[in-house]
C-alpha cells in the first residue's frame, strides 16, 4: 500500500473487542473487523487503528499481554469451517449448552468467552490431528519451524499455566515450575511417572488438571498441549494474514500497536529472565491531567512491567525486539509503539502495582522508610542535566534504530504523549518516526497551535483509548456543569480554539454545531494521519479504559449496535455522509 506522508489520510481507532459482528461469540473478532473495514472504506477512511492483539492474561488488558508475539485466541473467528477443521457438528455440540444471546449482550464476559473459544479450538485441533491432509500438516510444521524462536517458549509457558490453574503468575506456580530451568528438568522426568499419571484423574477434555497438588500428567500429554497452542497460533496467523490482505484490497491500512513493555507474568520474562530487571516496575510519572485516579496524580502510573536489561539485549543483537517487530509487521501495514518515551528513559517504581494502595497515603519519607531508601525515579537516568539528556537521546536512538531496521518499509509511529523531554520529538522526526499530536494539548505560550503548523510526519487525534470521549467531556462541562468541571471546560475551550469555534456553551448543540466543526478542523490539519476514536465518530460517551486503574469495566465495553445496524441506520448513514464530505473537502480522500 502507498502510505507515504505526502498523501494525507484519515483513520478510525476501534478496539477490536468492542466491535459487534452479526454472529460473534460475545467479543469482536476478525469477522467483525472485516465488516468494520467495509464500513470504514465506504465512509472514506483509509486506515483502521487497533489496540494490541497479543494474548492477554487475567486482567484482560491488551497492554499487559502474557506474550509479546502470540495472538489473543478470542480475536479469531470460530464458526463451522472457520478454521477448516471445525465442523458444523462439533460447533453445534460445543455451543449446545451456551446461551449465545446472553454472551452477546452487554459487555465482554471474558471468562466465559475464553472458555467457549478454547473448547471450539480444541475440537478443531482434534480434527486436524486426526484428519488433516498431508499438505495442511506440512504447512503447520513449516509454521512451527519458522516461528520456533518464540513459539516454543510460549507454548511451554501456556502448557505450564494449565498445570497451575491456568494462572500466568509463574512465581506462584508449583516449585518445580517457577523457573524455566526447573520446569525443563521437571518435563524430562515426567516420562518416568507415566504409569502413575495414567491412574490419576483428568478433566473432561482429557488434559491435565490445573491443580498445584493434582496429577502431573505424562510427557506426551504435556507435549500434546504444547502442540494445541501451536495450532491456535497457526490459525491466528492465518486469519490475521488474510485480514491484512483483505483490508489492502479495500484500500484500508491496518495499524497495529506494540506496547513498550510486556507483562511481568509473560512467557517472555519466564523464558528470558536475564533480559529483564524484575525488581523495578515501569510506568509513568505523576500526571495531574488524569483526575480519575488519586494514585496516578500523587505517584504516577505503576504499570508493573519489568524494565529491560539493554546490555543483555545488545549481547544478542536485540533478538527479542526484532522478533516483536517481525510479528507485528507481518500482520499490519504500519504500527504504533505505545509509550515510545520508554526507549529514552522510563519511570520506575520499587514496588509492584499490587502494593499501590499501601503506598497511596504515605508521604515521601514514609515511602522511603518502607522501600529501604529506594524511590520512584527515571531509569537509566533523569533529564536533569544536559549530559543526561544527551545520553538518554543517544541510547534511545540506538534502540529505535533496531526497530526501524527490522521494520524495513513498514511505517513506524511513536506515541510520544505525557511528560515529553525536549529532545524526543526532534529525535523521532530525524528517524522518520511520526509522533502524536493532541490539539488541546498543543499549547505554547498560552496559544493553541493551529493545525496548519503541525508537522506532516505526525498523527493528530483528539483522544486515544485512554481518554474520555468528546461527548463525555461535553456532558460534564456543558450539560451537567459543576464546580469540578473546570478542567473539562478548559479542555473543550482549547479544542474550540483549535477549530476556530466559539467557546462551548449551552446555546450550542454538540451534534449539529460543535462536532462537525471540530471534525473538519482535525481533518484539515497538516498531519499525515488524522485519527478519530470510534466513540468520537459516533458521538458516544463510552470509555474503554481509565489509566492507572484496574477497574473491572476496563477493556470490556462494547458498542450497543452491530456494524450491520450502524450501516443500515438512516441517522448514522446521514452522519457518515457528512463525515465523508468533510474528508473530501479537506483532501483526505
Amino acid at each position: 500500500m502507498n502510505l507515504s506522508p505526502e498523501k494525507r489520510i484519515a483513520g478510525v481507532l476501534a478496539p477490536l473487542f468492542a466491535l459487534r459482528g452479526e454472529d460473534d461469540l460475545g467479543i469482536g473478532d476478525v469477522a467483525a473487523l472485516r465488516e468494520f473495514i467495509d464500513w470504514a472504506a465506504e465512509i472514506g477512511f483509509k486506515l483502521v487503528q487497533l489496540l494490541p492483539i497479543n494474548e492477554t492474561g487475567g486482567d484482560n488488558s491488551p497492554y499487559n499481554a502474557i506474550s509479546a508475539t502470540a495472538i489473543e485466541p478470542t480475536t479469531l473467528h470460530l464458526a463451522p469451517g472457520s478454521p477448516k477443521d471445525l465442523t458444523r457438528q462439533d460447533f453445534d455440540i460445543a455451543v449446545a449448552d451456551v446461551d449465545l444471546a446472553q454472551y452477546r449482550q452487554g459487555s465482554v464476559k471474558y471468562r466465559r468467552v475464553k472458555k467457549l473459544k478454547r473448547r471450539l479450538l480444541e475440537k478443531a485441533f482434534s480434527n486436524f490431528s486426526a484428519n488433516a491432509a498431508e499438505d495442511r500438516q506440512s504447512e503447520f510444521k513449516k509454521f512451527c519451524l519458522e516461528e520456533a524462536t518464540w513459539l516454543n517458549n510460549y507454548t511451554f509457558f501456556r502448557a505450564l499455566m494449565e498445570q497451575n490453574r491456568d494462572s500466568e503468575a509463574w512465581d506462584k506456580w508449583r516449585t518445580e515450575h517457577r523457573t524455566i530451568k526447573n520446569a525443563c528438568e521437571w518435563l524430562r522426568h515426567l516420562s518416568q511417572d507415566r504409569q502413575r499419571s495414567r491412574r490419576e484423574p483428568s478433566d473432561v477434555d482429557g488434559q491435565p488438571e490445573g491443580s498445584p497438588s493434582g496429577q502431573r500428567g505424562d510427557q506426551s500429554a504435556f507435549v500434546a498441549r504444547q502442540n494445541f497452542f501451536r495450532y491456535v497460533q497457526w490459525i491466528g496467523h492465518e486469519q490475521w494474514r488474510e485480514m491484512k490482505s483483505y483490508a489492502a484490497q479495500r484500500g484500508v491500512a491496518l495499524m497495529g500497536d506494540i506496547p513498550f513493555g510486556v507483562s511481568y507474568y509473560s512467557a517472555d520474562v519466564f523464558a528470558r529472565p536475564n533480559e529483564f530487571a524484575l525488581d523495578w516496575s515501569g510506568g509513568a510519572p505523576p500526571e495531574l491531567h488524569f483526575k480519575d485516579d488519586e494514585f496516578t496524580q500523587k505517584w504516577g502510573q505503576n504499570w508493573g512491567i519489568p524494565l529491560y536489561r539493554w546490555e543483555a539485549m545488545r549481547g544478542n543483537n536485540f533478538e527479542w525486539w526484532r522478533q516483536r517487530v517481525r510479528g507485528v509487521k507481518r500482520t499490519f501495514h504500519l504500527f504504533r509503539i505505545d509509550h515510545v518515551l520508554g526507549f529514552y528513559r522510563i519511570y520506575a517504581f520499587p514496588w509492584r502495582p499490587t502494593r499501590n494502595k499501601e503506598f497511596l497515603p504515605l508521604d515521601w519519607n514514609d515511602m522511603l522508610a518502607r522501600t529501604e531508601g529506594r524511590a520512584p525515579h527515571f531509569v537509566p537516568r533523569d533529564d536533569s542535566t544536559l549530559e543526561n539528556c544527551e545520553a538518554n537521546r543517544r541510547e534511545g536512538e540506538e534502540y529505535l534504530r533496531v526497530v526501524l531496521e527490522e521494520s524495513g518499509s513498514t511505517c513506524v509511529i511513536g506515541e510520544d504523549l505525557g511528560t515529553v523531554p525536549d529532545y524526543v520529538r526532534p529525535n523521532l522526526l530525524s528517524l522518520g518516526i511520526a509522533g502524536f499530536t493532541i490539539p488541546q494539548w498543543e499549547v505554547h505560550h498560552e496559544r493553541v497551535t493551529p493545525g496548519s503548523e503541525y508537522e506532516r510526519l505526525s498523527v493528530a487525534t483528539y483522544a486515544t483509548h485512554d481518554h474520555k470521549p468528546l461527548r463525555k467531556l461535553w456532558e460534564e462541562a456543558v450539560e451537567h456543569a459543576t464546580s469540578t468541571s473546570d478542567q473539562t471546560r478548559h479542555e473543550l475551550n482549547k479544542i474550540a480554539e483549535f477549530a476556530q469555534f466559539q467557546p462551548a456553551s449551552e446555546s450550542i448543540n454538540f451534534g449539529k454545531d460543535f462536532h462537525p466543526a471540530i471534525m473538519e478542523a482535525l481533518f484539515k490539519c497538516e498531519s499525515w494521519i488524522a485519527v478519530v476514536m470510534l466513540t468520537d465518530l459516533l458521538r458516544l460517551k463510552y470509555r474503554f479504559n481509565v489509566p492507572g486503574t484496574a477497574a473491572s469495566a476496563n477493556w470490556t465495553r462494547r458498542m450497543q449496535r452491530t456494524i450491520g445496524q450502524l450501516r443500515s441506520s438512516r441517522k448514522e448513514r446521514e452522519r457518515m455522509r457528512l463525515i465523508r464530505e468533510l474528508l473530501e473537502k479537506t483532501g483526505r480522500i
